[in-house]
């Protein structure tokens, strides 16, 4: 098992990636961090709470970070998660566990003091990274890997002609990650995450096959469903944080090149990475950038998780139903 530690906003797509990183046998989550995105930072550390406490897992520690951008304002997306970042389910919160009193940003430069085999991945806005980055600038060498859900090379953007909202939330951070961490930035963008759509035929599937988690899925998912119908005529949901933890398991779903990466931070191209595919800067890569993804492994990777169910199965299901 790889040991992670997941930055994380969530937010809908950020909870389905956090129940198949606990659920995913070949991953140790060893602590969650939260910062502003999604939605503001302590309705982010409940929302990963409930997760927690959906899993049976509240033996993990979570780190509540950043509140605010490092320079912009902040602005939240529960246009798009709901006010409660759960698609207005409003679910209780049963048990009265807390983040840790540690902030975030100073648990990620304390724990990465020293070489560690552990990797993270960041699901949210870079701010928590950028600021701990500040306090330590040894952080991405003692890392193992590090994989960022963010930014786009020539997929359109998704909250404004070009910047994906992570990087577009907060690009100062995303900026300096970019120019600092002294680590490959492994960049899960948009360029693929648009490719991993929850339709509606694979939610009726998850309800037949698995009722209880069906229906979690259906109720968290409405909000984010109507949305993307309304925003861009997508029958369905553009999932894009699972991608990240399933690329970070197994490397073989997505394929991109090296390149380096800079983030614009202002004007109306702010939070545009701009990816120089053809080395005209010739400066060392920082990056790799995915570009194709395998929807068809994704899909039944994350389902048999999700569903508790035999890859085979899910496999030969999908194909009937012509899935991916």
């Amino acid at each position: 098992m790889r040991k992670v530690i997941i930055d994380c906003d969530p937010g809908i797509d950020d909870t389905l990636a956090l129940l198949f990183a606990l659920k995913s046998p070949e991953i140790e989550v060893v602590a969650i961090t939260t910062v502003c995105g999604n939605v503001p930072v302590h309705l982010g550390t409940e929302n990963v709470i409930r997760c927690l406490e959906r899993c049976d897992r509240l033996d993990i520690p979570v780190y509540q970070g950043s509140a605010t951008p490092l320079n912009t304002p902040f602005i939240s997306a529960q246009d798009t998660h709901g006010m409660d970042g759960l698609g207005e389910t409003n679910f209780p919160l049963v048990t009265d566990k807390q983040a840790e009193t540690i902030h975030a940003v100073d648990f990620l430069a304390s724990y990465f003091a020293e070489q560690k085999d552990t990797s993270l991945i960041a699901l949210g806005p870079l701010t928590n990274i950028a600021s701990a980055l500040q306090k330590n600038p040894q952080i991405g060498k003692h890392m193992d890997r590090f994989v960022s859900m963010g930014g786009t090379y020539k997929s359109h953007g998704n909250c404004s002609p070009v910047a994906e909202y992570n990087y577009w939330c907060d690009p100062d951070a995303a900026a300096y990650v970019f120019e600092h961490l002294g680590q490959m930035i492994e960049m899960v963008g948009l360029d693929v995450t648009r490719e991993i759509v929850f339709t509606p035929t694979i939610l009726e599937y998850c309800c037949q096959l698995a009722p209880e988690e069906g229906n979690y899925l259906k109720a968290i998912t409405r909000f984010y469903f109507d949305f993307h119908w309304q925003q861009e005529r997508v029958l369905g949901c553009v999932i894009n944080d699972p991608l990240a933890v399933a690329y970070f398991i197994d490397e073989q779903l997505c394929q991109g090149f090296t390149s380096y990466t800079a983030v614009e931070t202002q004007g109306i191209s702010r939070g545009q990475t701009l990816v120089d595919r053809y080395d005209f800067w010739q400066k060392k890569p920082n990056s790799l950038i995915m570009t194709d993804v395998d929807t068809s492994l994704f899909f039944r990777k994350f389902l048999a998780v999700l569903l508790h169910a035999q890859e085979e199965l899910i496999k030969n299901d999908l194909e009937r139903l012509k899935i991916g």
